[in-house]
């Protein structure tokens, strides 16, 4: 008998389209867990997951405890009499009690193809990288860091287009269609689930802030790299004068120009074409501080002199 009592941990919206598709196909979903509410926004006020948020609005019971490790939550968990958990960025550690619970263990979807990228930020780390496929890897948790057998596997192709939102968004689809066709065969993938061999992994740490600031000196293909890895949680910076600019869109333009890196080579209203250690970055959209988002166009016509030729980013505000 394959497994019915279905439980899911998530968190973010990537986990949230997973928790929809188990949804839309009609799984029996015996509780949700998620991490507790947080503060959010200017005002601090406590907001709920993405993942709480649908499983509330489908009548799910939803459990929130800060750990997992305490006798309480473990009884909990184990009064649903789960025969599969489903792991999806829950952001928790699953303690061997809380593995040993469901009738056939707990499965996660990892979103890179292991054992590359094991740990917190695959999708970032596999674009920094420049990685050209990356994919998403069903797997059978034991208590190591994703270091279980892995029981499916899709492949997503990573263009030089992608960011880290759409890169995210082509992952959570291939992750949905992973999850239920492994849902669908569990038991002969369980039988013949893979090792994975530890000797081929990465470790996808997760990204700190200071790893956000361009450091023009690199090649224009690593920056780049960094701009898209950073799209809409670490957004890419640097210094110009003593103001610090966001770098929201930019694309590698091939160039045997020689200027020191950072210089402004020419700005108009297709954007500012900037040196860097190797070939040249043109930088399409920017954000300076206690602004939205705006185009090099429209910045040009608030501010003509800022991105002006000649002009310099730098690494700090002294610069």
């Amino acid at each position: 008998m394959p497994p019915s009592r279905l439980c899911f941990a998530g968190t973010p919206e990537f986990a949230a389209s997973h928790l929809s598709c188990l949804i839309e196909d009609g799984q029996e979903i015996v509780g949700v867990y998620t991490q507790p509410d947080r503060p959010a926004g200017r005002g601090k006020r406590l907001q709920a997951s993405p993942v709480k948020l649908l499983a509330e609005q489908h009548g799910l019971s939803v459990f929130q405890p800060p750990s997992l490790r305490n006798e309480e939550a473990q009884q909990q968990f184990r009064s649903l009499k789960p025969d599969l958990l489903i792991v999806v960025a829950y952001g928790l550690i699953l303690p061997q009690e809380i593995l040993d619970i469901p009738v056939f263990g707990c499965i996660n979807v990892h979103a890179s193809l292991l054992p590359r990228w094991r740990g917190a930020a695959p999708i970032e780390r596999a674009i920094l990288a420049g990685d050209e496929v990356t994919g998403v890897t069903i797997m059978q948790m034991d208590a190591g860091l994703d270091t279980g057998p892995m029981l499916y596997k899709s492949n997503v192709e990573i263009t030089a287009l992608d960011d880290r939102e759409t890169l995210t968004a082509k992952l959570a689809l291939a992750g949905r269609e992973a999850l239920l066709a492994t849902l669908r065969d569990f038991e002969k993938l369980s039988a013949s689930a893979e090792e994975q061999d530890g000797s081929l992994s990465t470790y996808a740490a997760k990204l700190e802030k200071h790893e956000a600031l361009l450091d023009w000196s690199a090649s224009a293909e690593q920056l780049d790299r960094v701009v898209r890895a950073g799209v809409g949680r670490f957004p890419a910076f640097t210094f110009i004068g003593k103001q610090r600019i966001r770098i929201i869109k930019a694309e590698v333009h091939i160039t045997d120009r020689k200027m020191p890196p950072g210089t402004i080579i020419q700005t108009d209203t297709n954007g500012s074409l900037v040196a860097c250690g190797e070939n040249t970055l043109l930088i399409q959209s920017v954000q300076l501080p206690g602004k939205n988002p705006c185009s090099i166009k429209d910045l040009l016509n608030a501010n003509s002199t800022l991105l002006a030729s000649g002009n310099r980013f730098g690494n700090s505000e002294s610069e």
